[in-house]
């Protein structure tokens, strides 16, 4: 009986993650509006907007901005719809791995995790390196005297300063991550509108509906710069839509803070395919003011060149005074800082959750709380891991010439694609896996219905068509056995993301398979004796 009397103090969020098969560790001070807005600031349109912005302005130009957002935006909500589903039926820190392990045993969730954590780390990665590249933008615009040039050297000690600020904030207090995240919704949501406001107001010239939804053209390099053939159709466009697919993504966080969050079966769901909703209208918002906001250059035509190869800092900084483009970077600065120290606390949750069930070497340093029930270790470990897998971003890599260079950052769009793939594969297995369960899957209290049959499909199709289109290389010298074949050029997202599914599934093989037998239990036994009368 004591163990019943220990069951009925639990509160609903504790007993259900009791039923799971988990105690109460990690401290439960979330709203469901902190849950949402961890989501919304990994999201961040102030940073995948301005950080990829020429990724999509180079492969497709306007029309893979301006109609390209908002089609892959909405394949991106089925996705988090589905992922809603999941999340209410278990809301744990594990997340997309435990949904695997739950519904397809322990392999799934051992290679689901593993490409989940893949993907966060990436994620944390990329985002600490654009809010320097920003960083560094905003510096020089503000201050003449600040350096000369771009510096490649420069932005990564920038970018360093960034992982660290990011992890000393992450390990002062898991309360004090949920507070920041509630006010980076209001960063987010006010400096979008004060930019928007801005490119509307101030420059002198704005492009027209025409230039904004048809205008297109091809800077990847490719055949040879065609607007009209089926390669700028089946490969430059889909190319441009990692701005899309990078900027929503890591949405998954509101499923790895539902350990931490009040009524989490509800609350996460919601908090998931809202931060994609109002993403996805927010930027294609912001992004139409960035195309409309195109200078024009000395021919009194739109300034395509030289916003494709200085990105888009170069329409603020053309189009407008100079205070006005620093106030534009600046906004954009502190909100991609808001953004890296919520995908810090992702990551660090995942490792947390998936060391628990001693899944990662050292498994017992990263699963360790802090007095204040913070995985301090974890956080130091996505630090150091988002610092070395971006050191080949100090390689400059330029296709143009010498006289018009144009400086591509492909290490940080690889990247970006490591993270976009690792992340969407995590979701992919979970989601095919609760289609084949159909009405055998119990749901939780927010349900899709029936709606699943087909949203599911979508879902994985999409996402297996993304990932094969970003493991491309990004530009004809990153093709092997090629005339003009460079190694920096090369897009390494295949490289890291098809070389560590061999090395999983070799370990698994040899090793995990005979050891990982996925989440493990560690719920008070009476609680557990209670929960089976």
């Amino acid at each position: 009986m004591q163990g019943m009397a220990h069951a009925t103090d639990l509160s609903d969020d504790e007993r259900r993650l009791a039923e799971l098969g988990y105690k109460q560790e990690l401290d439960r001070s979330w709203s469901g509006f902190s849950n949402f807005a961890i989501s919304f600031s990994i999201i961040s349109i102030l940073a995948g907007c301005f950080t990829t912005f020429g990724q999509g302005f180079n492969n497709g130009g306007p029309i893979a901005i301006s109609w390209g957002w908002p089609i892959v935006a909405a394949f991106i909500l089925v996705i988090g719809l589905t992922m809603s589903e999941l999340v209410s039926a278990y809301p744990t820190s594990g997340g997309i791995y435990w949904w695997a392990n739950k519904m397809g045993g322990a392999r799934a969730g051992f290679f689901t995790g593993w490409l989940n954590l893949i993907g966060l780390v990436a994620v944390t990665a990329s985002v600490a390196y654009g809010c320097a590249t920003f960083i560094d933008l905003a510096l020089s615009t503000w201050s003449s005297g600040y350096a000369e040039g771009y510096s490649l050297t420069r932005v990564f000690w920038i970018f360093l300063v960034v992982l660290v600020a990011a992890a000393v904030l992450n390990i002062f207090s898991g309360h004090l991550m949920a507070v920041m995240n509630n006010v980076s919704v209001w960063w987010h949501v006010v400096g979008a509108a004060a930019i928007i406001l801005i490119l509307v107001v101030v420059p002198d010239n704005h492009q027209s509906f025409s230039y904004v939804f048809t205008e297109r053209f091809n800077n990847s390099g490719y055949d040879g710069g065609s607007t009209s053939s089926p390669t700028y159709w089946l490969l430059i466009v889909p190319f441009g839509l990692l701005l899309t697919q990078y900027t929503i993504t890591g949405f998954d966080a509101s499923a790895h803070l539902s350990e931490e969050t009040s009524a989490a079966s509800k609350a996460a769901a919601q908090g998931i395919w809202r931060s994609i909703f109002y993403s996805a209208i927010g930027g294609w918002i912001l992004l139409l003011c960035f195309l409309f906001a195109v200078p024009d250059g000395p021919d009194g035509k739109p300034d395509n060149a030289g916003v494709g190869a200085n990105g888009v800092a170069y329409i603020f900084t053309h189009a407008m005074d100079s205070k006005w483009a620093a106030i534009i970077l600046t906004i954009s600065c502190i909100g991609q800082f808001f953004c890296t120290t919520s995908c810090m606390t992702s990551a660090s949750r995942m490792t947390f959750a998936f060391s628990r069930d001693g899944a990662v070497p050292g498994s017992r340093w990263w699963s360790t709380l802090t007095a204040a029930r913070v995985p301090a270790n974890a956080v130091l470990l996505v630090a150091v891991v988002s610092a070395i897998i971006t050191l080949p971003a100090l390689v400059e890599v330029n296709i143009g010439t010498e006289a018009e260079p144009l400086i591509v950052p492909t290490a940080f769009y690889a990247v970006v694609s490591v993270a976009v793939i690792g992340l969407y594969l995590a979701f992919l297995i979970p989601i095919w896996l609760r289609w084949k369960m159909g009405d055998a899957f119990v749901p939780g209290s927010w349900t899709l219905g029936a709606k699943y049959r087909w949203m599911n499909l979508v879902a994985v199709v999409e996402i297996a068509i993304i990932s094969i289109y970003f493991i491309l290389p990004f530009v004809p010298g990153g093709i092997p056995f090629t005339d003009g074949f460079e190694w920096k050029f090369v897009n390494y997202a295949p490289i890291l993301t098809l070389g560590s599914l061999l090395v999983l599934a070799v370990w698994w093989k040899v090793s995990a398979r005979h050891w990982f037998k996925g989440p493990k239990s560690n719920i008070d036994p009476e609680v557990v004796d209670a929960f089976s009368e």
